[in-house]
């Protein structure tokens, strides 16, 4: 269920700091959003699939914590990026 590389940089492209960034707490942010909501679309066609639910869950887990750092950090950043991603803010 990984992302392809086309769609890998593309969201690398969106959200990067600059040309040389690939690591960012915002380039985080939208690739695992980006693996949440292929996951999400998955099990809604696979409701018994208990593995991949769990890593789901681990995945929303990795994104909380980051967008909690970026909030503590990058406030403005934090509020761009969740209004890009239509993300809630908790």
């Amino acid at each position: 269920m990984a992302l392809d590389v086309a769609k890998k940089q593309e969201i690398i492209a969106m959200f990067a700091r600059d040309s040389q960034d690939t690591g960012s707490s915002e380039v985080q942010v939208a690739l695992l959003t980006q693996r949440i909501v292929d996951l999400t679309e998955h099990l809604k066609t696979n409701p018994k699939d208990h593995s991949s639910r769990l890593g789901l869950l681990k995945l929303v887990g990795q994104r909380k914590s980051l967008l909690s750092y970026l909030k503590r950090t990058r406030y403005e950043s934090y509020i761009k990026l969740i209004s890009q991603l239509k993300l809630k803010d908790r």
